[in-house]
C-alpha cells in the first residue's frame, strides 16, 4: 500500500486560512438553494386540485410582497408564478435590507402587512447531534416546532388573513428544509461544539470547477441544480424527477420527515475522506445527488398532500373548514402520504415510521 503523502506546509497553510474564513463566515443554514425549493413547489402545484390552487393564490395575494413576486415571475401562470416565488421568499429576505437578523442587527421599521421584519433564521433548521455526548448541548433551531405552528395557523380560519398569508410562504419553504439532511443534524466535537449542519466543515468539491472549496452544507444545498433554474428547464427537471421517483402510498408527519433527514445525515451526509479538507469522491457525489433528487421530489409530494388537507374546498370534502368550531386544530391531524420505496431500493430511500426504526427499510 502506498503511503498517503502529508500535505505540504504551504497547502496546509492554505487549508487553515480557508477553514478560518469558513468558521468566521458560518451563518444559519440556508437549506436547498432556490432550484431545490422551486422544484418541490412545482411538484406540489402540479398535484393540487383547482380549488386548492385558487384558495392558495387568494391567500398569497394578501401577502405584502405579492406584487414583488408577480413582477419576478413573468411568463408563468399567475398563480403558479406567485407560488414558486413564495417558496424561496424565506431565503430571499436574507439579502433584503428591509429585514434584520435578531441578535446581529438593530430591528428595522415594521412595514404594513408584516408582523415584524425579523428574518427568523432559526426557523430553517434543528441542529440535532449525530451522536449524543456528555458535553452535547441542547439542539439549536426551531424547524420542528415552527412547522407545527405554521400548520396550526393555516388550519385556523379564525386567524387574521394577514397572519395566515405570512405563514403560507414559510410553510411551503420549511417543508423543503425539513427534507435537507443537514437541516436536521450536525456533528459535534468532544467538547460539545457543533459544525452547524456542516457549515463549519470545509470540503473540496472537484465537481464544481468554479467553487471547488466550499462548506459541506453548501455542497448539499447546491445538489438540486443551479439557483437560476426556471421556466422550461425547471419543468423539464420536475418531469424527469417525478418519473424517476413516483409517489407511493402510506402516511407520515413533519416530525418523521425531520427524523428521516437526521438518519440520512448520520449515515450518508459526511464524506469518508482522510484528506484535509475532505475531498468529495465520485461515489459519494453520485449517491448524494441521488439522495438530494429523491428528497426534493418527496418534499413536493408531501407539500401537495399537506396543502390539499389545509385548502381543499370544504364542501367537496364533506367536512367543516379547518379551524371551524368543533374542528380539531392539532397539527398531528395532518398526515401526508408517505413516499416509500420497494424493498430492494437503496437504504436512504426509507421514509416514515420504518425509517425511524431503520434507514435500511420502509
Amino acid at each position: 500500500m502506498t503511503a498517503r503523502k502529508r500535505p505540504s506546509s504551504s497547502k496546509m497553510g492554505q487549508y487553515v486560512l480557508l477553514l478560518a474564513a469558513t468558521l468566521l463566515c458560518t451563518s444559519p443554514a440556508a437549506a436547498w438553494n432556490a432550484a431545490g425549493h422551486r422544484i418541490s413547489a412545482l411538484i406540489a402545484w402540479q398535484r393540487l386540485d383547482p380549488g386548492s390552487r385558487a384558495a392558495i393564490t387568494a391567500l398569497l395575494r394578501q401577502h405584502p410582497d405579492f406584487a414583488r413576486w408577480q413582477a419576478r415571475g413573468k411568463g408563468a401562470e399567475p398563480g403558479l408564478a406567485t407560488f414558486l416565488e413564495a417558496s424561496t421568499w424565506p431565503d430571499d429576505i436574507r439579502r433584503d435590507q428591509r429585514f434584520y437578523s435578531a441578535g446581529n442587527e438593530e430591528p428595522t421599521p415594521t412595514l404594513p402587512g408584516f408582523p415584524d421584519m425579523e428574518r427568523r433564521l432559526e426557523w430553517h433548521y434543528i441542529d440535532r447531534p449525530l451522536d449524543m455526548l456528555p458535553t452535547t448541548r441542547a439542539p439549536a433551531g426551531e424547524l420542528d416546532r415552527r412547522l407545527n405552528m405554521l400548520v396550526s395557523t393555516l388550519a385556523n380560519q379564525g386567524v387574521q388573513p394577514s397572519e395566515r398569508a405570512y405563514a403560507l410562504p414559510w410553510l411551503i419553504h420549511l417543508v423543503g428544509d425539513a427534507h435537507q439532511p443537514l437541516h436536521a443534524a450536525s456533528r459535534h466535537t468532544a467538547d460539545g461544539e457543533s459544525d452547524n449542519g456542516g457549515n463549519a466543515l470545509l470540503i473540496t468539491n472537484p465537481f464544481n470547477m468554479r467553487h471547488p472549496s466550499m462548506s459541506l452544507h453548501r455542497y448539499w444545498d447546491d445538489l438540486p441544480g443551479p439557483p437560476w433554474l426556471r421556466d422550461d428547464r425547471l419543468a423539464g427537471t420536475v418531469s424527469a424527477l417525478t418519473e424517476r421517483h413516483p409517489p407511493t402510498g402510506g402516511s407520515s408527519t413533519p416530525a418523521l420527515w425531520i427524523e428521516e433527514s437526521w438518519l440520512i445525515a448520520r449515515r450518508y451526509a459526511y464524506p469518508e475522506s482522510e484528506d484535509k479538507p475532505p475531498t468529495i469522491s465520485p461515489s459519494f457525489h453520485e449517491r448524494s445527488q441521488e439522495i438530494a433528487n429523491h428528497r426534493i421530489t418527496q418534499a413536493g409530494y408531501r407539500l401537495a398532500e399537506l396543502l390539499r388537507a389545509l385548502f381543499r374546498p370544504a364542501q367537496s370534502a364533506g367536512r367543516k373548514p379547518a379551524g371551524a368550531p368543533g374542528e380539531s386544530l392539532r397539527p398531528a391531524m395532518f398526515h401526508v402520504k408517505q413516499q416509500c420505496p420497494n424493498a430492494n431500493a437503496e437504504p436512504w430511500r426509507a421514509s416514515g415510521r420504518r425509517a425511524v426504526q431503520s434507514v435500511g427499510g420502509c
